[in-house]
């Protein structure tokens, strides 16, 4: 037997797959398709300090090896998650990790303080690609000094461990990296999606309400596996890697780029049972090639000389 498990800061999870926010729901749903203690950690959908209606429809839209989401994160606010959800998802068997996401530095810093005493929270994953409306509507992750700040205020206000999901909308995210952990982050998650656009060619009108929206699926793994071996060697805290992984293999190669453990995203959509499908894939891999453990092939790319 192979040994699975991963640490991301005191985050312990018994193997390296997690579920990328956004894409399985609160979990729950997806219990019928597979046994939710097999994967790692579930990265409920993204909650903010006040209820969300999200962007009017058309906000979904499929593209060549991928698809547009302008959802807008719709959710009924933290507080229903804690009175509402929280009583019901604490009892699945896997880490359960809340992506926090606001428009302010205070939403951000209010929305943690309230998951903090949740004790089957063991983490959050802070979403700095939203709109900063005290910046004049800039994303607070796309600049070294936004980023900074907002990590370093829920740092603050939150104890447990905090991983930072960022931007690729940007020119070096190295940088982005490096400023989340000098403010402590204890972890990265990348990438988030791209931004991207689609057009109705015979009705002359964009596909989404909002005209662009965020790429993801397999046509942006490319991308985010060359983000994920920049910041690997950029950062010395873990690296969550996501992007485009659709199988195992996507899976071992964001591992061998550098990242710690994988969120499963897009591919929930296609197959509900795909997340224990990597976790057997890697397993498979691991004995194959005579590693005893996951954590031998993180950052084990073999360069040429």
């Amino acid at each position: 037997m192979v040994d699975l498990n991963v640490n991301i800061g005191e985050l312990q999870m018994r193997n390296p797959v997690m579920t990328a926010s956004g894409t399985f729901g609160y979990g729950e749903e997806f219990s019928d398709f597979i046994p939710l203690e097999r994967i790692g950690g579930i990265i409920v959908k993204g909650t903010t300090i006040h209820k969300r209606e999200g962007n009017p429809y058309p906000r979904m839209a499929e593209t060549p090896a991928g698809m547009l989401n302008a959802v807008g994160l719709q959710n009924k606010g933290v507080d229903y998650f804690v009175n509402h959800i929280y009583p019901r998802i604490s009892k699945l068997s896997t880490q359960l990790i809340v992506n926090v996401s606001g428009s302010t530095l205070d939403d951000y810093v209010q929305t943690a303080s309230i998951i903090e005493p949740l004790d089957r929270i063991s983490a959050i994953e802070l979403n700095i690609s939203c709109p900063n409306v005290k910046q004049g509507g800039m994303a607070f992750g796309v600049t070294a000094k936004g980023a900074e700040e907002v990590v370093k205020a829920v740092r603050a206000a939150y104890r447990k461990t905090l991983i930072v999901k960022l931007s690729p909308n940007v020119t070096d995210i190295t940088e982005i990296a490096r400023a989340a952990e000098g403010a402590g982050a204890d972890s990265v998650s990348l990438i988030n999606t791209l931004l991207g656009m689609a057009i109705d060619a015979e009705r002359r009108r964009p596909l989404l309400s909002t005209i662009t929206g965020g790429l993801s699926g397999p046509a942006v793994k490319p991308v985010a596996l060359r983000m994920v071996w920049q910041v690997a060697k950029a950062v010395k805290i873990p690296v969550i890697g996501l992007g485009g992984i659709m199988h195992w293999k996507d899976a071992v190669e964001f591992l061998l780029a550098g990242a710690s453990a994988i969120q499963v995203g897009t591919a929930n959509f296609i197959d509900p049972t795909v997340t224990v499908k990597i976790v057997e894939g890697i397993t498979d891999y691991l004995q194959r090639h005579g590693y005893q453990s996951v954590r031998d092939i993180v950052g084990a790319l073999e360069l040429p000389s």
